[in-house]
């Protein structure tokens, strides 16, 4: 029986405190720093013995320290990124350059939504995998030939690029028989390097369910990775990873339920909650806001403290173009019920959606005041390839340019609707979170979570991150609205 090649798995190196690629939803470097795990390239590294899964960002390891590491591997399978795209090419190159016969897979969106792009750019890559990679990979690592393996494209020896069939969808069967998420993380990575500001730290993040059936025009997994299609381990094979993940890392304080849309069903959701209770479990997860009080009080009796919500915005017609599924009023009555419940609301808001006018942004800044979550998150909208917004954005020549971010990988406006210029939403970005995080009441309660969490060390520094970014950011805008003035002077004396 012949042993597979032996493959490292890469969340690659990026821009300093860049979290980007391997299951970041919005790939930046963030205001404060924050990393997310790789989840998606523990299962098929889970699969394969003698694998090992290099998360380079949260590990602060550079090309350098991974082109070292390769030394004693085979084969390379890399999550690439949108912003990391051109960065992860350029090194694929010195990869091979240093060892000529070692095999670089590509994964992740940019390579599903532009594969002959990526082939012709990159004659480094061997191979890409299209949506869904877990058996692909692995496949080709126990040394199938290319041209038998499902969902993938690469080029032939006359250098002319073949795209295999679809692959179907992983399936929950299959979702209950892949390796534990957390064993890989016990195994390769130090859980104590992940840090998100409103979760408890260290933390844990993994997946109960693949896929989400909502149709978000904005949204860059389902339309490119996961798919829409909602398929769900078994509440048993759940409850058995927490009950072990407890046990495994004591140090642990919360574990958090990253799944596109962990409570989308009521049935479900009371059910995982019923044996999440015994295992007293300090636990939060992504939520939408249709979720009802029943399935929310559920929840918090078996040990949910937090919930991310994406309310995106807070005018009407906003919520309508980008198809979120929800109005105004159901995300206040949501949020209603998470603090009666006593759950944390942390909210997720992007400026400069289809429609975006200066009205709605104030709609919008005045929708969180009154939500008054307990946490916030405010983001530039950003068109990512292969998604709705994208093509229409695209359509209507609204993409100002294709970066999407600066110099240091931190998210800038790169869409600009008429009468809205881009400027003008980065500046209400920060003038947001001005208005909302520097009301006295939001202020305090800050101050005393970091108290009672012991946290206050952590605030001072994420503080200062932010405090520097904003002043970057805001010298950005005045150096952009200096540019504009001098343009349309300019246009003034040539047309007289």
């Amino acid at each position: 029986m012949t042993t597979p090649l032996k493959t490292l798995f890469l969340n690659p190196p990026s821009f300093e405190k860049f979290d980007g690629g391997a299951s970041s939803r919005w790939p930046a470097t963030r205001e404060i720093e924050s990393y997310w795990y790789p989840v998606w390239l523990t299962y098929p590294a889970g699969m394969l013995e003698g694998s090992r899964l290099v998360d380079a960002p949260p590990h602060h390891l550079k090309w350098n320290d991974v082109i070292d590491i390769l030394k004693d591997y085979e084969f390379l399978v890399l999550f690439t990124s949108t912003m990391g795209w051109e960065g992860d090419q350029r090194a694929a190159e010195m990869i091979k350059q240093r060892y000529p016969s070692i095999k670089i897979a590509f994964v992740g969106p940019p390579v599903t939504t532009s594969t002959d792009r990526a082939l012709n750019e990159c004659a480094a890559i061997d191979f890409v995998c299209r949506r869904e990679f877990d058996f692909s990979v692995v496949e080709y690592a126990n040394r199938k030939p290319l041209e038998e393996i499902l969902g993938i494209s690469y080029k032939d020896a006359s250098g002319v690029i073949r795209h295999n069939p679809d692959r179907a969808q992983v399936t929950p069967e299959q979702l209950d028989e892949m390796p534990w998420a957390t064993e890989i993380y016990k195994r390769d990575l130090d859980v104590t390097r992940y840090n998100v500001p409103f979760l408890l730290h260290p933390f844990i993040a993994l997946y109960s369910t693949r896929g989400c059936p909502a149709q978000c025009t904005f949204c860059l997994w389902p339309q490119t990775l996961s798919g829409h299609a909602w398929r769900k381990r078994s509440t048993d094979d759940v409850a058995a990873e927490m009950k072990w993940a407890k046990e495994n890392f004591p140090q642990v304080k919360e574990f958090f339920f990253d799944d596109d849309t962990f409570n989308i069903q009521k049935a479900r959701t009371i059910e995982l909650c019923e044996k999440l209770r015994p295992l007293g479990l300090t636990w939060s997860c992504t939520s939408r806001v249709t979720t009802d009080f029943d399935t929310l009080k559920a929840m918090k009796e078996a040990g949910c403290r937090l919930l991310i919500v994406g309310y995106e915005s807070g005018d009407a017609q906003i919520l309508k173009n980008i198809k979120k599924g929800a109005t105004v009023q159901r995300a206040l009555d949501f949020t209603r019920d998470c603090h009666k419940l006593g759950l944390v609301v942390h909210g997720d808001f992007i400026l400069g959606l289809p429609g975006e006018t200066k009205e709605s942004i104030r709609n919008t800044i005045e929708f969180a005041k009154q939500l008054d979550c307990e946490t916030i998150q405010v983001s530039i909208a950003h068109a990512f390839p292969g998604t709705e917004f994208f093509d229409y954005a695209k359509e209507h020549g609204f993409i100002t340019n294709e970066a999407m971010m600066d110099d240091g990988g931190h998210q800038m406006a790169h869409i600009e609707y008429p009468g809205l210029p881009v400027e003008y939403v980065m500046e209400m970005v920060h003038k947001f979170y001005d208005e909302y995080f520097f009301r006295p009441k939001q202020a305090g309660r800050v101050v005393w979570k970091a108290i009672r969490n012991g946290d206050v060390k952590r605030l001072y520094s994420e503080a200062k991150s932010f405090l520097q970014l904003r002043a970057k950011r805001n010298k950005a805008v005045e150096e952009m609205k200096t540019a504009n003035a001098v343009k349309a002077q300019e246009s003034i004396r040539q047309g007289a």
